[in-house]
């Protein structure tokens, strides 16, 4: 039943003229933006405000969220350690949360003591151009701009098999 109401949608937006949006996949450039910071977790000097097109040169890692998805603070532990050992290299790490009430966003935060940026998206507005389909959803970019890879889950971010292909897209791998 669910395909033929996905059916009878993408055919009604045909017959009035709409095109479907194409899919955001591999070697397409990521979608820029500009979010609101969590107090104190910006990358050095960017204030408030985390700008996409400001990070170029750095390999990101942009993590789709929200407090009440378990399986979103459940990997959120091996994120801050991957952010840890790779930032010094190039690497940066945006968590972007989809709730709408920011103090439970810092509550989580400081619950869980991450550091890393911690973007605020309570529109979804993001999450959307970048076609999320539920939580925890990443997107590793690349330092030209462009989506490298998407994870559809959560993941054991400071695993080898992420650790490694991350660390060789740096611009100081070695």
């Amino acid at each position: 039943m669910l395909g033929g109401c996905v059916l009878l949608v993408a055919a009604g937006l045909v017959l009035i003229g709409e095109d479907l949006p194409k899919r955001l996949v591999r070697g397409d450039a990521a979608p820029g933006f500009v979010l609101p910071l969590v107090a104190g977790t910006g990358p050095a000097g960017s204030g408030d405000w985390v700008d996409l097109e400001a990070l170029r040169g750095r390999v990101v890692l942009l993590n789709f969220w929200a407090t009440w998805c378990e399986p979103c603070e459940d990997e959120m532990p091996s994120m801050q350690r991957l952010y840890d050992r790779l930032a010094p290299r190039g690497f940066e790490l945006v968590a972007v949360s989809v709730d709408e009430d920011p103090a439970a966003v810092e509550a989580f935060r400081e619950r869980l003591g991450l550091r890393f940026p911690i973007a605020l998206d309570p529109e979804s507005e993001i999450a959307k151009r970048y076609q999320t389909m539920g939580f925890p959803e990443s997107l590793l970019i690349g330092p030209e701009g462009d989506v490298i890879e998407r994870y559809v889950g959560p993941r054991d971010w400071d695993a080898p098999v992420y650790s490694e292909r991350i660390a060789r897209l740096l611009p100081h791998a070695g």
